[in-house]
């Protein structure tokens, strides 16, 4: 891919070596090849992997540049979580777990982390059977599963023991965040998507019931 691919990576992320992009484009045609097979993202965004889906995923890397502990729940193809595993490896000691139930893209999953010796884990249990797997992370991620009060469910063990959220969100999440703060309370900021107009990315902090 050409120098103005890797700036668009740059451009997302913030810093990433040359060597993690050309993995990341690597790791494109591998996912083309599997979603050819198991229908891993929705063929209407297959033809646009790398804008839609992995800097779409790639923008959380800049929101967060400490932490060492992640989760992403509900994995499917990898996003964020597949893409958040290569931006991990230029953080020593990092590393970041992928729940994701469904047993094929477990598989696809479970591959990629092998193929590339990334820094991940794959969970391959419902998210509610792996809170005691995924002992005290720091940072929990998902995309494209649930809506806000349903992904606060979900994640609530984690969130509540001091870890913060950084869920992908559309154009509706205004409607999702009232129906959350009904059972929830928590601080929450509003990072502008850098892919979508209309999106964002919500970090979810200080999760409390009411």
């Amino acid at each position: 891919m050409s120098a103005a691919t890797w700036k668009s990576l740059q451009e997302a992320a913030g810093p990433v070596s040359r060597e993690t992009f050309d993995r990341l484009v690597a790791f494109e045609q591998v996912f083309q090849k599997w979603n050819r097979s198991i229908n891993l993202v929705a063929q209407s965004t297959s033809g646009d992997v790398w804008q839609r889906h992995i800097l779409d995923s790639a923008q959380l890397w800049r929101l967060e540049t400490k932490a060492q502990r992640w989760v992403d729940i509900g994995s499917g193809g990898g996003f964020p979580g597949l893409v958040l595993a290569f931006l991990l490896v230029e953080r020593d000691g990092a590393s970041i777990d992928l729940v994701e139930s469904n047993r094929k893209k477990a598989s696809f999953l479970q591959s990629v982390v092998g193929q590339f010796n990334l820094p991940a884990r794959v969970i391959a249990r419902r998210i509610d059977d792996s809170y005691a797997l995924v002992p005290a992370p720091q940072i929990v991620t998902a995309r494209a599963l649930a809506s806000l009060p349903v992904l606060v469910d979900l994640a609530v063990p984690w969130l509540t023991s001091g870890a913060r959220g950084l869920f992908h969100k559309g154009r509706d999440y205004r409607a999702e965040v009232q129906e959350s703060v009904n059972r929830w309370d928590f601080d929450l900021v509003e990072h502008p998507s850098v892919t979508d107009a209309a999106g964002v990315i919500l970090e979810l902090s200080n999760v409390r019931p009411v």
